[in-house]
């Protein structure tokens, strides 16, 4: 019996996801939590052979509890899932530790086969993060400006470059005012931006909305 945590924080994808696992592993034991705070605090808790973790939740992102969860247990194979195109996150995911990224729009035919490699102490990788992988090898020395930022750097300026205030981002991240500016103003100096809209340009044209 392989014994799975699932944190996303809509109920319905929680549902979709274990039905799909326990289609793949009949006998599997399979919980579930809404946010980060409560997924730390399982694995702290309680023994688990994989962990499923949405990239976006209320608080702490999925990123975050994917560092505080690997400080606790290096082992434990992480899967992050996300809404997000790979190109945006899986290499940052993956440098943090996680064993695979999915997209949300392939996890009913890809979850149980990511699984199953994770399992057998693979990372699950797909041809085009390989493909991203290989890219960054080549040319690490040539990094886009956004490689440079923090994980939660990063947060904060893709929400910035799609019209978010200072004060919605707080609100969001569960953040103070001074602390997003504070995030705002790092963003600016290590990408040598002056604005928000010079923000907004560089998102389009690297992708990153």
């Amino acid at each position: 019996m392989i014994r799975v945590l699932i944190a996303d924080d809509h109920s319905v994808v929680r549902r979709g996801l274990k039905q799909i696992l326990l289609e793949g592993f009949p006998t599997a034991l399979v919980e579930e939590v809404p946010d980060s705070e409560e997924l730390v605090k399982k694995v702290m808790q309680n023994e688990w052979d994989v962990v499923i973790s949405d990239l976006s939740m209320p608080g702490r992102s999925g990123l975050e509890a994917l560092q505080q969860i690997k400080q606790l247990n290096a082992k434990l194979p992480v899967l992050i899932l996300s809404i997000h195109p790979e190109e945006q996150y899986a290499i940052r995911v993956l440098k943090a530790g996680a064993s695979g990224y999915l997209s949300k729009d392939s996890a009913p035919d890809e979850l149980v086969n990511a699984v199953q490699r994770v399992l057998l102490g693979k990372k699950y990788i797909t041809d085009t993060i390989a493909e991203k992988l290989a890219s960054v090898l080549d040319q690490d020395s040539d990094k886009a400006a956004h490689e440079n930022l923090s994980d939660r750097e990063f947060s904060v300026l893709k929400m910035l470059a799609a019209g978010k205030s200072v004060s919605e981002i707080a609100d969001s991240l569960f953040l103070s005012v001074t602390t997003v500016s504070t995030y705002r103003s790092r963003i600016m100096a290590k990408m040598n931006m002056k604005s928000n809209a010079d923000l907004t340009l560089y998102a389009v044209e690297h992708k990153l909305l």
